[in-house]
C-alpha cells in the first residue's frame, strides 16, 4: 500500500508540474487534461478550463504526487481553495544527498521554515513553504525514529 499525497489547484497545475518535475527529478510525469474527454455538448466547458489539468501524476525516487486544477463549477462541492495549509507533503529519503537536492530544488521561490540540519529525531530534517504555498518536511530518519520510540515504549511498558 503506498500514500500518495493529491494537491489541488486553481487553474495553475500546468506551471506546479513543470516545477515539481524539475524539482524532483521526475521519472514519468503523465497528464490529462480536461479536452482530452469527450465534452456533454448541452454544457460545454469554456477554452480556459478545458486546458485545465483533470488529473496528474509526478513519479519520483519511488514516491509519487498527484496534481489537478479544480474547475470553478466544481468548487460548489470543493469549496474554495486555500492556498498552502490544506497540505503538507512529507519525503522520507535515507539518500541524505537526495534529500538535501530536494530541498534546495523545493525552496526556490518559497520560504525554508527549518533548514536541514542534526536534530534529536532525525539526523537530517528540515521544513519549506515552496513557491505555490505547498508545506514540504523532509526527514532521513522518520522510520528509524518511530521504530527506536515503539520499542522503547514496549521496553517500558508503556
Amino acid at each position: 500500500m503506498s500514500a500518495i499525497a493529491y494537491i489541488n489547484f486553481d487553474g495553475i497545475t500546468e506551471q506546479a508540474i513543470e516545477f515539481y518535475s524539475q524539482a524532483l527529478q521526475a521519472t514519468e510525469v503523465k497528464k490529462v487534461k480536461f479536452k482530452d474527454f469527450p465534452q456533454d455538448p448541452n454544457y460545454p466547458l469554456p477554452e480556459r478550463e478545458l486546458n485545465m489539468i483533470m488529473e496528474s501524476s509526478i513519479a519520483f525516487a519511488g514516491g509519487k504526487i498527484m496534481l489537478s486544477d479544480v474547475l470553478p463549477a466544481m468548487k460548489v462541492v470543493t469549496g474554495e481553495l486555500v492556498k498552502g495549509n490544506q497540505l503538507l507533503i512529507s519525503l522520507v529519503i535515507e539518500d541524505k544527498q537526495k534529500l538535501e537536492e530536494y530541498f534546495t530544488n523545493l525552496s526556490v521561490g518559497g520560504h525554508v521554515v527549518m533548514p536541514l540540519s542534526n536534530t534529536p529525531w532525525s539526523s537530517c530534517f528540515g521544513m519549506l513553504v515552496d513557491k505555490f504555498g505547498i508545506s514540504w518536511k523532509f526527514n532521513s530518519d522518520a522510520d528509524k525514529f518511530l521504530d527506536e520510540v515503539m520499542a522503547s515504549k514496549r521496553s517500558y511498558g508503556s
